[in-house]
């Protein structure tokens, strides 16, 4: 099959060099190398990880700091990863039909990645790693601890499967095309295999979930409400912004099998209406990350300053450079009076990457993307942006958890849904 133009016109040189069982592995390793400088940065700022999400204490005193025991089991999953796509390089060298015959290489690491999350080796962090299995079985089909029982780690956990959903969609297809006869999964990406619209349900789980999740936390509110629990609208907000992520995958898949005879609107007043619910999704979940995961005031003080007679200020703020809370609370404009990170501007460019990301992450968990040519570098680079932004996002949704414990503040699962301009 050497030069066949057939195959040649299948793959495009980032494929050749990185086919999608491989570009999955290394967002997957990647994620994982991530958690490892969440908890070690965060470990920096005396910020206890463990006790927010209800880690079992150890025992032992010299037992290794969480980092760094995750830290070795992101080298154990790198080490194979490295000698599999090098050896992988190595018998292909570029060649088309040589990336398509040994595909069966990148697959035996996603196996074996799948292995070492379940082997009882004691050395690869093996309670860290029940821990994570347990949590995802629980999480997978929609539950969520009870708050002494560490809801906060589902919520993460759940949370991060979101930023994940267009990468187990990719797992799905890698393995589906594997499978499939006739196919191999280092070729160009099949996003119908298995059917047209099993992908877009599997990018749809990880909101399915934490959809669930935030009408459990209704269902608790109702039956046992608290002082400060209120009636539970903010769990129904919540739940409000996983739904609007629906719309966008199921106008991208109507979009890529486009039948004039099946749908009553024309391919632009389906295109029209995807492009609505892109940035209702993307800014909707932009004000949830900074007014309601991070505690920050950015969009009450722009109200208060562009209508002050409306929504008068209720915390007085202090200069863009000031990084100090005096006893009056003041605070940075757009912050809050408690942070842990060392200057305002951190977490002004934050919010300016995640506003970005927001948006571009969005598009991306569009299936129809797949029939742009030439794609899958860009679809990759979105993929992996979304994982920073994650991994950012988590710095700031754990400190401001931990703010709220150390000042006898509720948590958001807690909180009412009190109005913009508060």
């Amino acid at each position: 099959m050497d030069g066949d133009p057939a195959v040649e016109s299948q793959l495009d040189g980032f494929s050749l060099i990185l086919p999608l069982p491989y570009r999955v592995a290394f967002i997957l390793v990647l994620g994982v190398w991530a958690w490892g400088v969440n908890l070690h940065y965060l470990h920096l700022l005396k910020i206890d990880v463990a006790s927010l999400i209800k880690y079992p204490s150890r025992s032992i005193s010299s037992s290794l700091p969480h980092h760094q025991r995750t830290y070795a089991l992101a080298t154990t999953v790198t080490i194979p990863f490295l000698f599999s796509i090098l050896f992988f390089w190595t018998l292909t060298r570029g060649q088309p039909s040589a990336v398509l015959a040994w595909d069966f290489i990148p697959q035996s690491y996603l196996f074996l990645l799948f292995l070492l999350f379940l082997i009882p080796y004691k050395r690869l962090s093996p309670n860290g790693r029940f821990r994570f299995l347990t949590t995802l079985k629980r999480i997978s089909i929609g539950g969520i601890a009870e708050a002494q029982d560490g809801k906060f780690g589902d919520i993460l956990l759940a949370d991060v499967l979101t930023s994940y959903a267009k990468v187990l969609g990719d797992l799905f297809v890698s393995l589906c095309m594997f499978l499939s006869s006739g196919k191999s999964s280092t070729d160009k990406p099949d996003r119908g295999c298995g059917g047209k619209y099993i992908v877009p349900i599997i990018i749809s789980i990880p909101s399915i979930i934490r959809l669930r999740q935030c009408l459990i936390e209704y269902m608790r509110v109702r039956k046992n409400p608290t002082q400060h629990s209120g009636w539970g609208g903010q769990h129904l907000a919540n739940a409000l912004k996983y739904s609007s992520a629906f719309p966008v995958v199921i106008l991208s898949a109507l979009q890529r099998g486009y039948d004039p005879n099946k749908i009553g609107l024309s391919q632009t007043g389906i295109f029209r209406l995807w492009l609505f619910f892109v940035f209702l999704n993307s800014f909707y979940s932009f004000y949830w990350d900074v007014a309601k995961d991070w505690d920050l005031t950015l969009f009450s003080s722009l109200l208060s300053s562009t209508f002050p007679s409306v929504f008068p200020p209720s915390v007085t703020t202090t200069t863009f450079h000031s990084n100090q809370v005096p006893p009056n609370q003041a605070h940075p404009w757009g912050l809050r009076p408690h942070t842990h990170f060392h200057t305002p501007q951190i977490y002004y460019t934050a919010i300016g990457l995640d506003l970005l990301l927001r948006c571009t992450w969005s598009l991306k968990l569009s299936p129809h993307l797949d029939h742009w040519n030439d794609l899958e570098g860009t679809i990759f680079l979105l993929e992996m942006a979304e994982v920073v932004r994650r991994w950012v996002w988590i710095f700031f949704r754990v400190e401001t958890e931990w703010v709220r414990v150390r000042s006898g503040a509720v948590g958001v699962d807690e909180m009412l849904l009190a109005p913009m301009g508060r």
